[in-house]
């Protein structure tokens, strides 16, 4: 009997030295596959859309590599355009891949190991066919000199390895993940023969890939151009069929995100996500929206949204309270917030996996509460006994009152007032803290947080740094606030140790803002990656949840779930939207 967590469509079944192995065009997690093998394209594409035209788009800040692999520099944006994966996912399916350079995905009984068939016809842009020392390269290159997170997204892997002519395989140091083969097959593959004569860690070295795309023209900070290759290799496949209509794609960048909105007004480039609710509301007028020359679109989407906030660092002595941390979040008055600065477009977000099946809601189920019985003593009471929720603040008298509890745990902390500042009663010293900020759009909410802040005591200040100066401050946990981002796919796994994992705190690069250091966590996240079944997965991200909000590790922020988009008309995209992406490589200019 098939004991894994996900299953596979046609397969061809096959004796190995891991007993049955399954063979296949693609795999999902803890499901089928929609598309069964022979199928002609997705169903979110036109597979009849003109090949014609360019796309004009638009990046805020600057760059200055063209190297999306290493830390080192500011890659450009749209660099995905020329380097392929392994297989590439759909994005009408929570998690599911199928074979790009890849052909076929074999994956034992045992998951162990995870094998890649790859595509007599797959070549670079210089016509090189793409072999298994490729891959090999790639993935070892990565582990040895790429951006330090590849480390521990592919830890669990022991070794990637040429078995035949055309076939690789990974081996894995248990088979207790079944999301690893889907992980690996994620890895872009790179020329080793390209870089034989090169520094792999080289910024604006011409790259060389295989995808739709390469590189025409660029001027570091100011645009970079892609040209659709003729050659393609991969262009009759199924899962690009309809896809990259566009002759070239062009990005020009723009110095901050108003000047972005002005030139997109003023017909400079062609299509526009806007993430400003005040802009969405207020800026998309004039002639171009009133004679249809600009089309305005609120395109839902399932995705979960996962969790955006003001985040704590916890590096920094003086939030490692978490009553402290508890308090701050009490005096962030999101409703005031929404009324009056999103035009009540947004929700609050009240888990790190919103807008989906993964977040907690109400109390602990029983199949909860067995996952959290052996932290009992070590997690907040809370978890266990009641639902979180946070500050509902619909008037002035909900404010005030939520104010006054902050101001309570406050004082029971330590904190109290002399001369209408909060001072540590222990070390004599003022509470107060910056926030660290590089888009302007965010000045107005710190802005309001910062008028919450006073009446407590406490001083904020606001930093506003350029995004260069911001990124490599990021990079080395130099703040102590800083609004941040953690996007959660439906299937969460080993993402979730650089988000708030302890070896990853201090990994220069990695996505664990807060600094979290917490063994619970640790144990939780990996119960989670090798969880069996898909209410088992869900039940243990529900668990991390509850752990991760009754910590206030952030102060969460809001959610919305439809993309916010403006194009101009001869911009065209299917009359099927995908649930769980824009599909904007499926659209087309008329």
């Amino acid at each position: 009997m098939i004991k894994k967590t996900f299953f596979i469509l046609f397969i061809l079944f096959a004796f190995c030295s891991e007993g049955f192995c399954l063979t296949a065009h693609g795999v999902a997690l803890n499901g089928d596959v929609k598309y069964k093998k022979g199928f002609d394209h997705f169903d979110y594409v036109n597979p009849d859309a003109p090949k014609q035209g360019v796309l004009k788009r638009a990046s805020v800040g600057t760059f200055d590599s063209l190297n999306p692999f290493v830390l080192k520099g500011t890659s450009a944006a749209g660099l995905s355009y020329v380097f392929e994966n392994l297989c590439v996912q759909s994005e009408d399916e929570p998690f599911s891949m199928y074979g790009l350079i890849a052909e076929t995905i074999t994956i034992p009984e045992s998951n162990k190991y995870v094998e890649f068939k790859i595509n007599e016809k797959a070549r670079f842009h210089d016509g090189e066919k793409i072999t298994p020392e490729d891959v090999v390269f790639t993935f070892n290159t990565l582990i040895e000199k790429g951006i330090p997170t590849y480390r521990k997204y592919y830890e669990d892997v022991l070794n990637a390895e040429k078995i035949s002519e055309n076939k690789v395989r990974f081996n894995f140091k248990s088979g207790d993940n079944p999301e690893l083969p889907l992980i690996v097959c994620q890895l872009p593959v790179l020329p080793k023969h390209y870089y034989k004569d090169k520094e792999f860690e080289a910024g604006l070295d011409m790259p060389m890939g295989s995808g739709p795309y390469k590189v025409k023209d660029f001027k570091p900070g100011k645009f970079i151009t892609y040209e659709r290759d003729e050659n393609y290799w991969g262009k009759d496949l199924p899962v690009n069929k309809g896809m990259y209509n566009f002759n070239k794609i062009i990005f020009d960048y723009y110095r901050d995100e108003m000047v972005a909105l002005q030139a997109f007004k003023s017909g400079e480039y062609d299509f526009r996500i806007e993430n400003t609710a005040k802009s969405w509301a207020t800026a998309y007028t004039g002639p171009p929206f009133e004679n249809g020359e600009i089309l305005k679109e609120e395109i839902p989407h399932k995705n979960s949204t996962g969790m955006q906030g003001f985040v704590f660092n916890l590096r920094k002595e003086k939030f490692n309270n978490r009553n402290l941390r508890k308090a701050l979040t009490l005096a962030f008055d999101f409703d005031w917030i929404n009324k009056n600065l999103f035009y009540g477009q947004y929700k609050r977000s009240e888990s790190y996996f919103s807008n989906s099946e993964l977040a907690s809601k109400g109390l602990p189920s029983k199949e909860e509460l067995e996952i959290l019985k052996p932290y009992k003593g070590k997690v907040p009471d809370e978890v266990f006994k009641k639902e979180f929720s946070l500050p509902e603040t619909e008037n002035r008298k909900k404010a005030r009152l939520y104010l006054r509890k902050a101001a309570e745990i406050l004082d029971e902390e330590g904190y109290g007032v002399k001369n209408g500042k909060r001072i540590n009663k222990k070390t004599g010293k003022p509470l107060e803290f910056s926030i660290l900020l590089s888009n302007p759009a965010f000045e107005r909410i710190a802005l309001n947080y910062k008028q919450s802040l006073e009446k407590l005591g406490i001083a904020l200040e606001i930093r506003r740094v350029d995004n260069t100066q911001y990124y490599n401050r990021i990079k080395t946990f130099d703040y102590e606030m800083i609004t941040a981002v953690f996007p959660q796919s439906l299937s969460p796994g080993n993402e979730q140790r650089y988000f708030w994992g302890s070896r990853s705190a201090e990994i220069p690069g990695s996505r664990n803002y807060c600094g979290i250091k917490n063994p619970v966590i640790d144990d939780l996240i990996e119960k989670l990656i090798s969880a069996k079944g898909r209410q088992n997965l869900v039940n243990h991200v529900k668990a991390l949840d509850r752990i991760l909000l009754w910590n206030y590790y952030l102060v969460p922020h809001w959610y919305i779930d439809y993309f916010r988009v403006s194009y101009k008309k001869d911009v065209t995209h299917p009359e099927t939207t995908p649930d769980y992406g824009l599909g904007l490589d499926s659209w087309w200019r008329e």
